[in-house]
């Protein structure tokens, strides 16, 4: 498992515009408020010390500040069988992952799209559990071949069956939520269990602008109750569900963020949340929310760096396109996301290889993607200037007009140097690229030969007699 570190320093904003932003976001919360949905929630608020005002509630600086005091600013999340795999601490590591289901899947050797379906799956997780860069994937209950009562259930069970790194997850209800939880407990060895080793975690939004529907509070009760980690973040669209300027887009976004993080610790202190912000524009040529846009990428670094001002966890997003297939459209825009995202804060960073505005994941890309993140971690790990770095001996014993090829120095770490596996340096190149010939090959490799290790017979026999429920 590869874990990307950075050594160089990028910043989309500066201390002076964070404690603006922030400022102006706890005056949203504090004096215009927030439309939350759900009983039982709002109890909680009231009692945390939230001022109700029928389905407005308003959060005091005061309450604010004692849920950043108790949220954790750490989080380790785990294997499948319970070892440490995504580490978020102040090493400002970046790991990345792709989806196990879509609403359609790009066929790698034909490029076309067509419905995803539930054998699809497998394959995807074996994908993602091969590559080195590819820390966890998604289950998100879209399968056109599964009855949509039972969508999140289903894809989740076939992943968990199917995938041994973590697994974030998301539901097309509540109800389902804790099912997935229950199901992950009896793997993990019981909830107390999974709520000390976690190796999944949720995903939930807000509904942009300041609303927070019962499906969204439910699922952060929920997950706070289990003591599950959540992503809660905010899919805005410049123009249409958020101002249409990044600053705007950004505080509206975290002031939206940070009721969470007050709905989370009221309900349960000391439960972990994630920090997550979807700040895209709304084309006004198309009427899309655009996932290949430069000012999306720009936005969600932004916003990495007021989670960071936080020293909270950040889900990005990054590696996915506009466009409907694999080509210079497509490749050009994740490799400006990839690279906004290794240059940024962001911890945990989802949608690789997701095309199509999110209708569709690919295969394909999520290979290429691979190489993009080992190219663009060669550039992330910075310059160092140590005495052996520097080679002042070694210059003065090679000399005026020398080389270095017989140096010790030169066989001690010419390794270092990064070397692709499909971004080819021949000497003599063919004349029509042949770099979806290789990654083709490569899907084919995996697919007939990676083995996912396979959970306890006596778990696997639990999980199936679960998986009959919904069939």
């Amino acid at each position: 498992m590869e874990t990307t570190q950075r050594n160089i320093e990028f910043n989309v904003l500066n201390k002076n515009k964070i404690e603006t932003i922030h400022e102006k976001s706890m005056d949203l919360l504090e004096n215009f408020g927030m439309r939350v949905v759900g009983e039982r929630t709002i109890e909680c608020l009231k009692k945390y010390g939230c001022t109700i005002e029928g389905d407005l509630v308003k959060f005091p600086k005061t309450v604010v500040d004692k849920a950043l005091n108790t949220i954790p600013k750490e989080l380790t999340l785990y294997t499948r069988d319970g070892k440490p795999n995504m580490v978020i601490n102040s090493n400002n590591n970046v790991y990345f992952g792709t989806h196990s289901d879509q609403l359609e899947i790009l066929d790698y050797k034909t490029n076309m799209a067509r419905p995803f379906l539930k054998s699809d799956i497998k394959d995807m997780c074996k994908i993602g559990s091969y590559l080195s860069n590819i820390s966890f994937i998604l289950s998100v209950g879209m399968c056109a071949d599964v009855n949509p009562r039972v969508q999140s259930q289903v894809t989740f069970i076939e992943t968990l069956k199917n995938f041994d790194k973590t697994i974030n997850f998301s539901t097309n209800d509540i109800e389902s939520l804790q099912e997935i939880i229950d199901i992950a407990a009896v793997v993990a060895g019981g909830h107390k269990e999974l709520t000390e080793k976690p190796f999944i975690f949720n995903y939930c939004e807000p509904i942009p602008p300041l609303t927070h529907p019962i499906e969204s509070t439910e699922k952060l009760f929920v997950s706070a109750t289990n003591k599950i980690p959540v992503v809660y973040m905010p899919y805005s669209m410049m123009g249409g569900t958020s101002p249409i300027t990044i600053a705007g887009a950004l505080t509206q976004n975290n002031a939206e963020i940070l009721a969470g993080v007050v709905i989370t610790q009221a309900v349960n202190e000391g439960a972990p949340l994630i920090y997550g912000s979807m700040p895209t524009v709304f084309d006004m040529q198309t009427t899309i929310g655009s996932y290949g846009a430069p000012e999306f990428h720009k936005s969600v670094a932004a916003a990495s760096e007021l989670a960071n001002y936080y020293n909270l966890p950040f889900y990005g997003t990054a590696g996915c396109s506009d466009a409907k297939t694999v080509d210079s459209q497509s490749i050009a825009e994740v490799q400006m996301e990839l690279f906004s995202s290794i240059l940024s804060k962001a911890n945990i960073v989802h949608d690789i290889g997701v095309l199509d505005h999110c209708n569709s994941v690919s295969p394909a890309m999520v290979v290429l993607a691979n190489e993009m993140i080992n190219q663009l971690s060669a550039y992330s790990s910075g310059v160092e200037v140590t005495e052996e770095a520097l080679a002042i001996d070694v210059i003065k014993c090679v000399g005026h007009g020398g080389h270095y090829l017989n140096e010790m120095h030169t066989l001690s770490n010419f390794r270092s140097v990064w070397y692709p596996d499909f971004f080819k340096r021949r000497m003599v190149n063919p004349d029509q690229s042949d770099i979806m010939e290789m990654v083709n090959e490569k899907i084919d490799a995996i697919i007939n030969t990676h083995k996912i290790p396979e959970l306890d017979p006596s778990i696997l026999s639990r999980i199936e007699e679960i998986e009959k429920r919904y069939q």
